[in-house]
């Protein structure tokens, strides 16, 4: 896998966990900044699964093909479940929901770095 990528995705979630956090303190919902914070995530994410993808068909590297490309997946989908629930859910809690999507993506981005790196399946 790609640093850079990894690196971009991890900043991303880490800015839309601070703002997350500060609407969560305010009592807030969720607004237009944080959902493009989320959309720019979920185009790197998109970009990241094409890559994993490129990268897993040109390794020799032993990988499980299926764990791999389903976390590609999984983190791919984290954000959008997330922002359509936090879209239904016009409170705290939907707010809420955004941070653990978020934190979904940063847990689910590790485990894939591990699994690149080889430290298992």
């Amino acid at each position: 896998m790609n640093v850079w990528v990894m690196g971009a995705v991890l900043v991303l979630a880490a800015v839309t966990l601070l703002a997350v956090a500060v609407l969560l303190v305010r009592d807030e919902p969720a607004g237009d900044r944080e959902f493009v914070v989320m959309g720019v995530a979920e185009a790197v994410l998109l970009g990241q699964l094409v890559l994993g993808l490129v990268l897993l068909s040109g390794t020799e590297r032993e990988i499980s093909g299926v764990l791999f490309v389903s976390y590609l997946v999984g983190v791919a989908l984290a954000l959008p479940i997330g922002a359509f629930w936090s879209l239904a859910e016009r409170s705290r809690a939907g707010t809420a929901v955004l941070g653990v999507a978020t934190f979904t993506v940063v847990a689910l981005e590790l485990r894939l770095w591990a699994i690149w790196g080889g430290a298992g399946a």
